[in-house]
């Protein structure tokens, strides 16, 4: 399983389900969530940095992205995910978390904020909006709802399958190229993340999160849609890379609705970066974190 280099490895278990998570460093706890293609090893940059400045910093495979953290009720709603982060803080021995969640790990991230307000001191989301401030302007932004398109091809089942796994996985490499454009990037990331979706049950998994968001029948997601309506208490800095082919800045921005965040917000825009802005420009990344979490 792909990890980051000088973290330590270690299981959480949460109820029925274990989590494998990597960690550095010692102090507040930071608990960094991973997104769609990916795995905790898009974090190998920023955990380091993080423990280098007064952080215990911990990356956690996300639910489904392993077979020991895949439910029999295949549960994949946001109302489930967000629990996980509860039970994660729980298992380390923690009371309170800093969260940071990059691309679905930030959907969840917004999830867990609006659910446990005493729990998580600040939100650092990368790449993925508001989910309401989402769902007020892709109606309207034409040009987004064609970057979008991938969401809903997911919905089919047997073509989504089809196209990530012919050809070696070239689809999810189009993916990345799609999202990240002109990124030269580094192919022991690319590998990790189809490794993580070729291992049993985690391709269901992974595209069971987009499919729990869109079906009705779906376990507790009137219990995951009223988590959007929940203004979030926690600070939060939302950072968005400025040539993301995923989710365009502008429209990130945008859906970062300020009456959402009283307990404030700040949006940036990371230059030379794409969506997968925490690998393609680390320096910016972490230097834009840490400096936000230091000043209160």
């Amino acid at each position: 399983m792909a990890g980051v280099q000088g973290a330590k490895q270690r299981q959480l278990t949460v109820g029925a389900l274990t989590f494998t998570a990597w960690e550095m460093g010692e102090g507040p706890l930071a608990l960094c969530l991973h997104g769609f293609p990916d795995t905790p090893s898009s974090w190998r940059h920023l955990l380091p940095a993080l423990a280098a400045n007064g952080w215990r910093a911990v990356a956690v495979t996300s639910r489904g992205y392993e077979p020991s953290s895949q439910p029999e009720d295949g549960d994949y709603g946001i109302a489930a995910l967000s629990d996980d982060v509860g039970g994660w803080i729980d298992a380390l021995g923690e009371t309170s978390a800093v969260l940071i969640g990059h691309d679905w790990g930030a959907a969840i991230a917004y999830a867990a904020a609006a659910k446990f307000p005493d729990r998580i001191k600040k939100l650092i989301a990368l790449a993925v909006p508001h989910p309401l401030g989402w769902a007020t302007e892709l109606p309207g932004d034409f040009d987004q709802l064609k970057r979008t398109w991938y969401v809903f091809m997911f919905q089919v089942p047997g073509l989504a399958e089809f196209l990530l796994t012919a050809n070696d996985g070239a689809y999810i490499e189009r993916l990345w190229r799609d999202w990240s454009p002109g990124w030269d990037f580094d192919h022991a990331d690319l590998g990790a993340a189809k490794a993580a979706l070729s291992t049993s049950g985690v391709m269901a998994a992974a595209l069971g999160y987009y499919r729990s968001a869109f079906d009705p029948s779906a376990p507790r997601l009137s219990e995951g849609q009223g988590l959007a309506l929940v203004p979030i208490q926690a600070p939060t800095l939302g950072l968005a890379g400025q040539t993301d082919g995923c989710v365009s800045s502008d429209i990130f921005v945008r859906a970062m609705p300020p009456a959402m965040f009283p307990g404030g917000l700040d949006v940036r825009v990371i230059e030379k970066a794409g969506h997968f802005l925490q690998l393609e420009n680390p320096d910016a990344v972490n230097r834009a974190i840490l400096d936000w979490l230091a000043a209160d």
